[in-house]
């Protein structure tokens, strides 16, 4: 790696939790919290690509860097490509970084984890699991889980993703974790895929990855930030950065 840059996409509309990116924790939006942690992680340029100029407006207070970013993407891969060509036409940024924005607990040591794995030429994709501790989470279709075969220490290679229990039999379980690191030509290779088969069934774009043969490798991590979806999450949220 020689120029990692962190994107954090934010976007204002949210069926459960509308307005999520300016939402306040402790009087400041959950995007600026975020944003906190990505720097505090040490790994590149921080930028939220933003759909919204209150967005923007609220991060430059907070001293961040924001670009807007158009309304019509249909995933956060899609606007943080688009916010790289914006923000790094000269294309000095060789990796990059893919925050969600509604992270606000990810530990600085996950996002960094994420990015170490791309130190192996032969990775394309990073990405972070951790293992499931709560027996109703192994069978619960919102916890993505990640199958994989173990390549070196607390790292998997990635052979497939799923909302199923899997994989079956004795052994730990991994609760994948929402956050990636690219290689720039990755990412310009994957955005420019149409959605695959698996990805359509089980609802998961990494699968479009993996179909199309990308190597993806993850970190196995202590802990799996809240992602916040719901004012029940929000609450939450607010009583573990307390």
């Amino acid at each position: 790696m020689t120029q990692p840059i962190v994107l954090i996409p934010a976007r204002m509309a949210s069926t459960r939790l509308p307005g999520k990116p300016l939402a306040l924790i402790h009087g400041e939006p959950m995007i600026v919290h975020v944003w906190r942690r990505a720097m505090e992680a040490r790994v590149g340029a921080v930028v939220i690509a933003a759909d919204d100029p209150r967005i923007v407006e609220a991060v430059v207070r907070a001293g961040g860097r924001a670009i807007m970013t158009g309304d019509h993407h249909q995933s956060g891969s899609d606007r943080i490509f688009e916010a790289l060509h914006l923000f790094d036409p000269c294309q000095r940024h060789d990796v990059v970084v893919n925050v969600q924005g509604d992270l606000p607990t990810v530990a600085p040591a996950t996002i960094r984890a994420a990015a170490a794995l791309l130190d192996d030429p032969g990775v394309d994709i990073g990405t972070v699991a951790a293992p499931i501790a709560r027996i109703e989470e192994r069978t619960n279709p919102n916890v993505v889980k990640v199958v994989g075969s173990p390549f070196g220490e607390n790292r998997l290679r990635a052979l497939y993703f799923t909302r199923a229990t899997a994989p079956y039999g004795e052994g730990p379980l991994y609760h994948h974790i929402g956050l990636y690191a690219y290689r720039r030509a990755a990412l310009e290779r994957f955005v420019s895929l149409p959605p695959s088969p698996l990805e359509l069934r089980e609802k998961l774009e990494q699968l479009r990855a993996l179909e199309d043969g990308i190597r993806i490798d993850v970190a196995i991590v202590g802990e799996t930030p809240l992602g916040v979806d719901t004012p029940h999450d929000l609450e939450r949220a607010r009583e573990l950065l307390t």
